[in-house]
């Protein structure tokens, strides 16, 4: 320390100046380690589908070409200093609707003009009585058992809902199964929400039970404009936000 005041003064103190060895790893080096933790081990070569740091810091031993010797420590710690954490992949499917956009672009502007006369319309299911795991006040270390198996002596059921945007409510029936017929009644159920005779608009998805001949006669001579989603655009209908909470 007292050499170094002397060459470069007070700047010694600098907490982020310590002696030891220099840096053994480029900022090319660094980069490189990055661009192989953010890439599918599939895509090297390698016979697994996510790394480890164990088996990054063997692999990049061994890269032709360059070989980079770090400590699993410190390549743990490297990703964490760059911003890249270890996270679930996710799935994604584009719509091939040809219409795709049209069809959202009114959806958008219906929920935007009139909030108030929107409905969302959509089948839930199949639901079966069946375990369900839950929690309960026991003996220490004796839960309470159910047994895992069941049989649906009675079938399963689907839940026709009916979502409404302005009042923020839903309502719906359960059915042995889909159908022209359930859909139409639980349309015009939508429809007695708001029997003033105004127009109102109803978002569903593409279903050949959801678009008969016989529901379009009806949409039209009641004033019911059903807006379909597009193909494999199932959260474009606000009632799929619902689903979840009610399975659970």
């Amino acid at each position: 320390m007292i050499h170094r005041f002397n060459e470069i003064g007070l700047a010694c103190l600098d907490p982020r100046w310590a002696e030891g060895r220099p840096r053994l790893l480029s900022p090319d080096d660094e980069d490189f380690e990055i661009q192989k933790a953010t890439t599918r081990p599939t895509k090297l070569g390698q016979p697994f589908t996510r790394w480890s740091t164990r088996k990054l810091a063997a692999y990049l031993r061994k890269v032709h070409g360059r070989v980079i010797c770090i400590g699993r420590e410190a390549l743990r710690c490297l990703p964490a200093r760059r911003g890249i954490t270890f996270q679930r992949t996710k799935t994604w499917k584009e719509s091939p609707d040809p219409e795709r956009d049209a069809k959202t672009d009114r959806i958008e502007h219906v929920l935007d003009r009139f909030p108030d006369r929107v409905f969302a319309f959509d089948e839930f299911g199949p639901l079966g009585i069946r375990p369900t795991a839950g929690s309960c006040w026991a003996e220490q270390g004796r839960p309470e058992w159910h047994p895992a198996t069941y049989h649906r002596t009675h079938g399963v059921r689907y839940f026709h809902g009916c979502y409404s945007i302005g009042d923020d409510t839903l309502w719906g029936a359960n059915r042995r199964k889909k159908g022209a017929a359930n859909t139409l009644a639980a349309l015009k159920s939508i429809r007695t929400a708001r029997p003033d005779g105004a127009p109102i608009y109803v978002i569903l998805d593409n279903l050949s039970a959801h678009t008969g001949s016989d529901i379009g006669r009806w949409a039209k001579k009641s004033k019911v404009e059903l807006c379909c989603t597009p193909t494999y655009a199932s959260w474009a209908n606000p009632i799929k936000a619902h689903f979840g909470a009610l399975r659970r």
